[in-house]
């Protein structure tokens, strides 16, 4: 029986990142082979955006017959936008006449999604914010309440019409109170959902990304479950691919040397380094769970172990009973045992989505997506090998269709590697001297990690031939 799982697409602003990508993101994940009674996606919206949210309830509606069409003839690419702007193969079962009616009726649908869309953003359609807009009306970005919004409710749906939860969620914000960037937004998610759904495995994606092997997640539980130790594999660390990129990739967006030859090495050291995307989680490890056999040493690395009084949970989680004890089952790696009645469990999450519950808490110190940095996801992954837990890098090929198992995000972004340094070179001056939020393990992983790291990236500079870098990537 596979486990559910949860999955969080996190968007901050409608005009850098515009809707239709967040829509083709999101119908990706909707139309994966996982069972759709096993899934749920939860969509932060940081920018508290109506166009957000009237995106997500038309992508719904086009999910409907878009899933059904992508299962029928095993469509491989089931982002639409990349799948209609690709030369049309015919072959197999796609060759045939009710096949290429059925094409058109879908390509028509999606132009006339991204038609609706594009409306909205340039305000030529007619706001109404009033019955389930109504929320928007009045609102500032930057100063708000809580949104959850269930668009789509599994339970709701007939067998025919399956598709996982879809539900909004835009988390209070105050001009008083830090907002923690995207660290924040992720922790909200992970509170929400755990009062909501619970699933023991959580993924996280950007945005702008999509998934261009519909089979991943059925990869992932492989890896996440397919270990006697299940330390082994604390996280799965999926690599990304640039589509649309430049000849020969110049600036190096591709990342062929540090999925293809530095990957290799540091699979011997723990794994790769958390990338902050195309990532599954286990929830236990998130809540700040060490593995089991790791003994007496479990008490000096994390506050979360067995035995916690009820007050210890609630300085440790917040002051929300329904979450204390939900966090109480994933932990013990149970799934949600509690009526999945939706609209009860979205009164509580509004709670614990507020921007004052974590005062006085763990969060984002020792539980959850750690604050501080400037690259959230190398000290949240820090953290997590610092207790014990090893990860995975997906060099995995499928091979029945031959696709690499990756998630594939939009253009060439050149504003990431300078992001990525600036973080990193923080991040490392932050840790080696003494940084309070890391633990000495973490400071000692980290280093050992990046003293590794430099002499491969120094070697392969030295030694141009591609045998020589093909040996150093083995070592």
């Amino acid at each position: 029986d596979l486990p559910p799982v949860d999955m969080f697409v996190t968007s901050a602003d409608p005009v850098l990142e515009p809707s239709i990508l967040t829509v083709n993101t999101v119908i990706s994940l909707l139309a994966v082979d996982y069972p759709a009674d096993k899934l749920a996606c939860y969509v932060s919206d940081d920018g508290c955006s109506p166009i957000t949210y009237y995106s997500l309830v038309e992508a719904s509606k086009f999910a409907k017959i878009w899933v059904p069409f992508c299962k029928k003839y095993n469509i491989q690419t089931r982002a639409p936008f990349r799948y209609f702007s690709s030369e049309l193969i015919l072959t197999g079962s796609c060759n045939s006449l009710e096949f290429q009616q059925e094409y058109n009726k879908m390509k028509d649908g999606y132009e006339e999604l991204a038609s609706k869309i594009k409306d909205a953003v340039e305000k030529s359609m007619e706001w109404d914010l009033i019955g389930d807009f109504a929320v928007f009306s009045n609102m500032e970005r930057k100063n708000h309440p809580t949104i959850i919004k269930v668009i789509r409710d599994q339970n709701d749906a007939g067998l025919s019409e399956a598709l996982p939860h879809l539900i909004y969620v835009s988390r209070e914000k105050r001009p008083e109170h830090p907002h923690r960037y995207k660290a924040g937004a992720m922790n909200v998610l992970t509170r929400v959902s755990g009062l909501i759904t619970n699933a023991p495995f959580m993924l996280n994606v950007d945005c702008d990304m999509f998934v261009n092997n519909p089979q991943i997640f059925l990869h992932a539980m492989c890896l996440l479950l397919g270990s006697n130790d299940e330390r082994e594999s604390g996280f799965v660390q999926c690599p990304q691919c640039f589509y649309d990129g430049l000849k020969d990739d110049p600036f190096g967006n591709q990342f062929v040397v540090e999925h293809k030859y530095m990957g290799n090495g540091v699979a011997g050291i723990q794994g790769p380094f958390y990338e902050g995307t195309g990532c599954f989680h286990r929830r236990k490890v998130i809540y700040g769970s060490c593995p089991d056999d790791i003994g007496n040493q479990a008490k000096r690395l994390t506050p979360v172990h067995g035995g916690l009084s009820y007050k210890e949970q609630l300085r440790i989680f917040g002051d929300s009973k329904e979450f204390i004890r939900s966090a109480a089952h994933a932990l013990q790696g149970k799934e949600n045992i509690s009526p999945k009645n939706l609209p009860t469990l979205v009164e509580a999450a509004h709670q614990v989505a507020g921007c004052g519950y974590e005062y006085g808490t763990s969060w984002g110190i020792e539980v959850g997506w750690q604050y501080g940095s400037a690259t959230e996801d190398i000290l949240t992954g820090l953290m997590i090998q610092a207790r014990g837990w090893r990860s995975v890098l997906w060099f995995l090929v499928c091979s029945t269709a031959g696709r690499a198992l990756k998630f594939v995000v939009r253009g060439i972004m050149l504003h990431q590697k300078p992001r990525n340094i600036l973080g990193e070179s923080c991040q490392n001056r932050r840790i080696t001297s003494s940084f309070p939020l890391c633990s000495s393990t973490a400071r000692e992983c980290y280093n050992t990690r990046y003293t590794f790291i430099v002499s491969a990236v120094d070697k392969a500079k030295v030694e141009s031939s591609s045998d020589s870098i093909n040996a150093a990537g083995k070592t």
